[in-house]
């Protein structure tokens, strides 16, 4: 289906794993790539062996040091014609993304989108890498604090957004000065493949080392080197709080730095303020876009009881309205979990949510017949629940949205919502000021991003993303997300005739 995707952007040419110029190693064992929205095979691909990795430590060694010197704006003008070639081929690239990892062609389009935006915003960032200067106590000397590259950045990424999250890391750790290595899911590998080929082409054409950016494919251990490895300045890892938890103690064990993107349980807050509508829209795509495989995903309905049959109902509603089925094709809101133990797992949890005591309000099941061939197809869930629930404490990535009532003022929804482990996303549903003002309080939402009226999915790159808890408090894309990339130095200059110490201390010879 994507075939002339694929050969416009040079990647079946490539299948085998023979590198070219910066695109990326594999001598190891193949793996295959299975398009969820169909079952088709759409390539066979070779892992990265130990020694691939060596050579991509060794070049990315070299090319370290030249890309350092060249000065931010010229590096910010090389994320430049990353992000114009983007523009080029967002059409091809957001098709194979929609077709490879199972999310709409639309969102497929998003998450290109995504990547154009953080180039723009890292080029304005490449002239403004700012340190501050700070008054000394002692006369005739100057302080100031400022910014250097960390030197080698690895980068591990999640199917869900098999490129967009590369792109966050890409853009800024370039402008820093860093070289990056990424290690791609092994679910989705030609979304990989591919973003590697297009910045490779850019670094090519600027007659740049090869080792700036470089792809390593396979399986959780080839994350484990990075992970281990004490040449590697920082490993900023997006996934699951178990694999997140794995890494942040191996890297610390060698007193790395780490940037954790983990899990979410993702809760919006409906008052009876709320604008209903307002409410469904932003409910229904933050339960069911990319089929509930989004780390911000709603999971949790937190509803007043004086609304909450008018929101279930208007929910049920919607739901009827909801089809399923090729995220190609435009008509369609829901695609395919990415594999088939998506789907295990998410009957599971349904499983889990009746033996817990939970009510089925509109049950999901796996889809079959024609169109549904892969086997990857769910219809989505909403169960009436209780927050404290074993099932409802856990992320589930997966299309089901939990109902659960609160009777008191807000404060008690806020309590429910900050009662789980993770704390990445939130949203507060509400026309009351006060209630909205106390939501983004430091007595309200506990998590990274806090809403109102609006959803917990869909956040712009101008602001930084994280959470915080078992989401692991790492912050990635705006804000000045980009001082994670780079190490801190304060300087102080004495340019008087005389040595004064700090805090009077005399020191006399």
């Amino acid at each position: 289906m994507i075939e002339k995707e694929l050969k416009a952007l040079d990647i079946l040419s490539t299948h085998a794993g023979t590198s070219s110029g910066s695109t990326w190693f594999g001598s190891g064992e193949q793996i295959k790539s299975y398009s969820p929205v169909d079952g088709q095979k759409i390539a066979e691909i070779s892992t990265s062996s130990q020694d691939d990795y060596k050579t991509i430590l060794q070049r990315a060694t070299e090319a370290k040091a030249i890309w350092a010197n060249i000065p931010a704006p010229k590096r910010g003008e090389i994320v430049r014609q990353f992000g114009e070639r983007l523009r080029e081929l967002k059409p091809l690239l957001g098709k194979i993304v929609s077709y490879e990892m199972g999310k709409s062609y639309q969102e497929g389009l998003g998450e290109v989108q995504e990547m154009i935006d953080i180039c723009d915003f890292a080029v304005g960032q490449s002239r403004q890498l700012y340190g501050n200067t700070i008054h000394s106590e002692r006369p005739s000397h100057r302080m100031y604090d400022q910014y250097h590259p960390l030197g080698i950045v690895g980068i591990i990424s999640a199917f869900n957004f098999p490129v967009a999250v590369w792109s966050w890391n890409t853009a800024l750790a370039l402008i820093c000065g860093n070289v990056v290595i990424w290690k791609g899911s092994e679910k989705t590998p030609i979304c990989a493949i591919a973003c590697q080929k297009i910045l490779a082409e850019v670094l090519k054409n600027n007659e740049l080392p090869e080792g700036i950016s470089s792809l390593l494919t396979g399986d959780s251990s080839v994350g484990k080197w990075l992970a281990a490895d004490n040449r590697i300045g920082l490993v900023s890892a997006t996934g699951s709080t178990r694999m997140g938890k794995e890494v942040a103690v191996t890297v610390a064990k060698r007193l790395g730095k780490s940037l954790l993107e983990l899990g979410g349980n993702n809760a919006i807050i409906v008052t009876p303020e709320a604008d209903l509508k307002m409410t469904v829209i932003g409910a229904v795509f933050g339960a069911v876009g990319t089929a509930g495989q989004r780390c911000t995903s709603t999971r949790r309905l937190i509803v007043h009881e004086k609304i909450y049959n008018a929101v279930k109902n208007a929910l049920t509603d919607a739901y009827k309205q909801l089809k399923i089925g090729n995220p190609l094709d435009s008509k369609n809101h829901i695609g395919p979990l990415i594999d088939k133990e998506a789907v295990s797992m998410y009957l599971r949890a349904i499983e889990e949510v009746k033996k817990e005591g939970g009510q089925i309000i509109v049950e999901g099941k796996q889809l079959t017949g024609p169109n549904y061939e892969s086997g990857c197809y769910v219809s989505p869930t909403i169960a009436e629940v209780e927050n404290h629930y074993a099932i409802v404490q856990t992320e589930t990535f997966a299309p089901i949205l939990y109902l659960i009532k609160y009777s008191g003022d807000v404060q008690e929804a806020i309590k429910l919502q900050n009662s789980v482990a993770q704390g990445l996303s939130s949203a507060i549903m509400t026309n009351n000021l006060r209630e909205a003002e106390l939501f983004l309080s430091q007595k309200g939402s506990d998590c990274g991003i806090a809403n109102v009226n609006i959803g917990t999915s869909g956040a712009e790159i101008g602001g930084a993303f994280g959470g915080e808890k078992e989401t692991g408090g790492g912050r990635e894309s705006g804000s000045d997300a980009w001082k994670a990339y780079m190490r801190r130095q304060t300087n102080t200059i004495n340019y008087s005739d005389n040595l004064p110490l700090a805090q009077g201390i005399q020191f006399d010879l």
